[in-house]
């Protein structure tokens, strides 16, 4: 997701100065607004690929303009994750039914942060290369979600997918279990890391004989994508 622009809505500087210094180390690049009118203008000359959006913001709140952002055509395809101290239940459901794809209760960690975001760019199709992806008679193609060996259409779950998706898009690197989660699970905190385990396999059984050695188990670490052996 490298590139994508974020806008960061919060009306306390420190917070939109902790999110924005995690976000760009994270590959990202922030826009910031205070309120919601400021918020409104750069959303209409940027357009950026997703919002975090503060609930509490002077004058218009930030759950108005989420509901203004999700009746408006230009923006109504914009993700948005909302930012708030509230963490009653009616308000996480009222976030959601205005539109929002995610909520984040503060205080968070940027690592969640980042995570989350990740998982709601993915969930909402806003992907940095759609171009197909080719490693010998292995090809993916992020448009039409299909994996074809040799030719032939694989039998592929939607995890196995991501994961695969991931590696081959990030070959020749060792990742540990959990960054294998964050990455492709996103913010899911329930997921265990032997969870991992599970998909790898499937994902090599799905790959068959000439292609699951490109999966590789690292030991000590994690898994590696590698055409080397």
């Amino acid at each position: 997701m490298v590139g994508k622009n974020i806008l960061i809505v919060d009306d306390e500087a420190p917070i939109r100065e902790m999110i924005a210094v995690a976000l760009e180390m994270a590959g990202y690049n922030c826009l910031e607004a205070e309120n919601a009118q400021q918020a409104h203008a750069i959303i209409v000359d940027h357009q950026p690929d997703l919002i975090l959006l503060d609930w509490m913001l002077p004058g218009t709140s930030g759950i108005e303009l989420a509901r203004r952002l999700k009746r408006e055509e230009l923006t109504v395809n914009i993700p948005i994750i909302m930012l708030t101290a509230k963490g009653e239940e009616d308000n996480k459901i009222q976030g959601l039914e205005v539109g929002a794809d995610d909520y984040i209760t503060k205080p968070f960690s940027p690592r969640e942060l980042v995570a989350r975001l990740k998982a709601v760019l993915r969930r909402a199709g806003v992907s940095d290369n759609e171009t197909p992806i080719e490693i010998g008679g292995l090809l993916l193609d992020p448009i039409s979600h299909r994996v074809t060996i040799d030719g032939k259409p694989a039998e592929i779950g939607p995890t196995e997918y991501r994961l695969l998706q991931f590696f081959m898009t990030h070959q020749e690197r060792a990742y540990t279990r959990g960054q294998l989660l964050d990455q492709v699970w996103g913010g899911n905190v329930y997921v265990e890391e032997r969870t991992v385990d599970v998909h790898i396999r499937r994902l090599r059984k799905a790959l068959g004989e000439a292609y699951e050695n490109l999966v590789q188990t690292v030991r000590g670490t994690g898994y590696r994508f590698s055409t080397k052996s």
